[in-house]
């Protein structure tokens, strides 16, 4: 036991050293990709957000969403023009995680606990 000690120290030291890069305001606007899986197949969505509104093409139709930034790293999108109950309520976004090429993020409904993960890549900076 206390040689396990030691060893755990060091992993423990090592670990909390590592910082996670977030250089949010790169990614405030742009042209973005997600791809995600949707009953096993691959869908692509592809969205403009510039710092007040986002706009997203998917599946051929078109959505316009507010965006309010709550710190550098977190927003909230409303859909402007909700065509069911479920697109009223707002969503969460919190970028997890930055490169220079796209980003981490997690996502939920403002509220539920239950949240889901995704990534983003750049397409084109604005």
């Amino acid at each position: 036991m206390k040689n396990i000690i030691p060893y755990l120290l060091l992993v423990f030291l090592f670990s909390s050293c590592f910082n996670a890069e977030r250089d949010c305001l790169d990614y405030h606007t742009g042209t973005f990709k997600f791809e995600s899986y949707i009953n096993g197949e691959l869908v692509t969505s592809e969205f403009i957000r510039n710092d007040s509104i986002e706009i997203e093409k998917f599946q051929g139709n078109v959505d316009t969403s507010s965006v309010r930034w709550v710190n550098d790293c977190e927003y909230i999108l409303r859909n402007l023009n909700p065509d069911s109950m479920g697109e009223e309520k707002a969503i969460q976004m919190r970028i997890l995680t930055t490169t220079k090429d796209g980003y981490t993020f997690e996502y939920g409904q403002v509220g539920d606990p239950k949240k889901s993960r995704g990534s983003v890549t750049r397409v084109k900076e604005d």
